[in-house]
């Protein structure tokens, strides 16, 4: 009697890819009247900058009229703008970050 081979084959489990959440950039604004003073405050604060990064990232926007402050996911960046926003118009300033998707 002829003996059957079974071959078994493994299964195979397949892992769903997930993609990498998409960034975007914490972008600051330049203004005229908001002192630089304030706008490290806010950076250290907000951002957690050190003075030395706070006042490097101030003035960059000061001399270019923008600078990419942080690039995090989108929920991350839009707490993070509208937290800094929210502080520089309580104090009665029109410094403004902004968020942009990072290509």
């Amino acid at each position: 009697m002829p003996q059957k081979v079974i071959v078994a084959q493994p299964k195979v489990k397949t892992q769903p890819k997930l993609e990498q959440p998409k960034l975007y950039k914490v972008i600051l604004r330049n203004d005229d009247y908001t002192p630089r003073e304030f706008v490290t405050i806010v950076l250290r604060a907000v951002f957690r900058m050190n003075e030395e990064t706070g006042n490097r990232v101030m003035m960059t926007a000061h001399r270019f009229g923008s600078a990419v402050v942080v690039v995090c996911t989108r929920d991350i960046a839009e707490t993070k703008s509208t937290e800094a926003n929210d502080l520089a118009k309580e104090a009665g300033f029109p410094l403004l970050f902004t968020i942009e998707p990072e290509e």
